[in-house]
């Protein structure tokens, strides 16, 4: 199943999939990715993610807790013993969560749009597909 769209690639990334074939892993350790697709053999080495990860995954919590946070306290003014056991462990807990898909996900846009070294791998997709048509 090769899809080339940008889309279906980033769809492949959040599940941690290759972005090209959707079959191999695309990362051996937990924020690691793999040189090459163990299944179609793309190289994937050439990302350059960064740091960029983490700022998504914090924009999104920022989102979705805050408002969460500030509404539990306007509601109920728990204890903040009580809201430091649960909000630490729950921000601790979506970020590891959130933390791999949208890293996979910027991987795969990186490869589908063909920036910092996926650019050779974009051109000859663009001409087989130029080719067949």
């Amino acid at each position: 199943m090769e899809t080339t769209s940008r889309l279906g690639a980033v769809l492949r990334g959040l599940r941690g999939r290759c972005p090209k074939c959707g079959e191999g892993h695309m990362f051996r350790a937990f924020l690691k990715v793999v040189d090459r697709c163990p299944n179609c053999a793309e190289e994937l080495h050439h990302h350059r993610a960064d740091d960029f990860p983490a700022y998504i995954v914090v924009t999104i919590l920022g989102h979705v807790l805050i408002p969460t946070v500030v509404a539990v306290e306007l509601a109920y003014s728990p204890p903040y013993a009580l809201q430091l056991a649960v909000w630490l462990p729950t921000a601790l807990a979506l970020t590891l969560i959130l933390l791999q898909p949208v890293k996979g996900a910027i991987v795969a846009l990186q490869w589908a749009i063909g920036l910092h070294g996926f650019e050779t791998a974009k051109a000859a997709r663009d001409a087989r597909t130029v080719s067949a048509a």
